[in-house]
């Protein structure tokens, strides 16, 4: 039976979608942009510190849907960045969350992200 996710200690959804859904062991969480979830705002700075709440905010989606407290049972994350030249600030980052056996994964640049974020990440887990 499908799921609904949801966590104070992740930004709340800002149309019609969850932040993430869980059914038969899998998880599929939405597009997580920077936002701070205890100020509503995205986080000042670069690539760096967005790339770095967008992955707490995924830990913490993946943490209360009982998937644990680490992000080893992601399979699958496809990241949004505004633009190509920030891949490399933002891999840095991002691989500090995986040191071993990294998920599948596909990066695009995208034209625009919502609340003008340099990056969003969305994510696929399993129990």
């Amino acid at each position: 039976m499908k799921q609904i996710i949801y966590t104070d200690n992740a930004p709340a959804p800002i149309g019609p979608y969850s932040q993430a859904v869980e059914q038969n062991g899998m998880l599929f969480i939405s597009g997580q942009v920077p936002v701070d979830p205890e100020t509503g705002s995205v986080v000042p700075g670069g690539v760096a510190e967005q790339t770095e709440q967008v992955m707490k905010n995924i830990q913490a989606i993946v943490q209360s849907a009982g998937f644990g407290n680490d992000l080893s049972k992601i399979l699958k994350c496809t990241i949004y960045l505004n633009d190509m030249s920030l891949f490399a600030e933002m891999n840095a980052v991002y691989g500090t969350y995986f040191p071993v056996t990294p998920p599948a994964r596909a990066a695009f640049a995208v034209k625009g992200l919502p609340l003008n974020a340099l990056v969003e990440i969305e994510a696929v887990a399993m129990m």
